[in-house]
């Protein structure tokens, strides 16, 4: 008979030196957003409240500052009148005429 040990609880959230946030995307999405929102004639602060975000974080998202979530991304893009996924693309494409390339990387088919 073999006698099992108790298991340690699981520990909630990222692991210890775990980090998700990326400079270069963080900064890429705040100039994708700024370009898009002075384009369209909008004051930070009626985008943000467009978005119903506060403004302070949406002036740190287009300094590169925070890098938003998903559900964040998608009130931006629902804001600025974008597709998200329009959006994204648009980040990528900064990112890849940032970094020399002519398209954005794309994983293998």
């Amino acid at each position: 008979m073999t006698t099992q040990l108790p298991k340690p609880p699981l520990k909630r959230g990222r692991p210890l030196g775990s980090t998700s946030f990326d400079p270069a995307t963080a900064a890429a999405f705040g100039r994708v957003v700024r370009q898009a929102r002075t384009a369209a004639g909008i004051s930070q602060e009626a985008l943000a409240y467009m978005a119903g975000l506060e403004r302070s974080y949406f002036g740190r998202i287009e300094r590169g500052k925070n890098q938003p979530t998903l559900y964040v991304i998608l009130k931006v893009a629902a804001a600025l009148g974008y597709e998200p996924g329009a959006l994204v693309t648009m980040v990528e494409r900064a990112m890849a005429e940032e970094s020399g390339l002519t398209e954005p990387a794309r994983p293998p088919a």
